[in-house]
C-alpha cells in the first residue's frame, strides 16, 4: 500500500511537530520512503507548498516529480468519479466548485485510480459547505489516515543519535 501525502501533513509537520530545523529524521524518513516506492504526493499539493515561499516550499522543489506526481491518463477516469461523487451530494454548489479547483480533488483522484491510503490532518465534518478530504474518501471507499497512524503502521522510528 503506497500513500498519498495532504499539504496538510507536510505544513504542520514543519511547523509543528517535525521541524525542518530540528527532526531532520522526519524529512528523511520521507525521502527514503519515496524511493522505496511507499510515499509520495500530487503535483497540486506540490504547488500549494510552493506557494508558501519557504524553506518547505524549497525542500518540496527539491523533490521532483518522483515525489509530487503529475496526473496522467490512469488518473482521468478518477477525476470524472470524484467529480461526479461530489457534485452528487448534499453539499453547497461553492463547496463543490472550490473542491475541484484545489489540490484536494487531484489528491482523492489519484488515491481512487491508483488504490494508494490517503494521509491528512483532516477530520470528517457533517457540515455542507466544505468538502473534508476524508468525506470524500469515505464517500468514495478510499482508505484515509492520520499522519501519525501512518507512521505508527509502518513503524517509523526517529531515533536520537550524538549531536553532530
Amino acid at each position: 500500500m503506497a500513500y498519498l501525502l495532504d499539504a496538510n501533513v507536510f505544513i504542520q509537520a514543519k511547523n509543528l511537530h517535525y521541524g525542518l530545523d530540528f527532526c531532520p529524521a522526519f524529512w528523511s524518513w520521507l525521502i527514503a520512503h519515496n524511493a522505496g516506492g511507499l510515499v509520495f504526493s500530487t503535483e497540486k499539493v506540490g504547488d500549494e507548498i510552493n506557494a508558501g515561499d519557504d524553506e518547505l516550499a524549497d525542500w518540496a522543489a527539491s523533490r521532483g516529480d518522483g515525489f509530487f506526481v503529475k496526473p496522467d491518463a490512469t488518473i482521468f477516469p478518477a477525476l470524472g468519479k470524484v467529480s461526479a461523487w461530489a457534485t452528487s451530494q448534499k453539499y453547497e454548489p461553492a463547496a463543490v466548485n472550490t473542491f475541484l479547483q484545489v489540490a484536494d480533488y487531484y489528491l482523492v483522484a489519484h488515491a481512487l485510480a491508483l488504490g494508494h491510503t490517503v494521509v491528512t490532518h483532516e477530520k470528517a465534518s457533517p457540515s455542507t459547505k466544505r468538502i473534508k478530504i476524508p468525506n470524500a474518501c469515505i464517500g468514495l471507499n478510499i482508505k484515509c489516515m492520520t499522519p501519525f497512524e501512518m507512521l505508527r503502521h509502518e513503524r517509523a522510528r526517529f531515533i536520537l543519535g550524538p549531536h553532530p
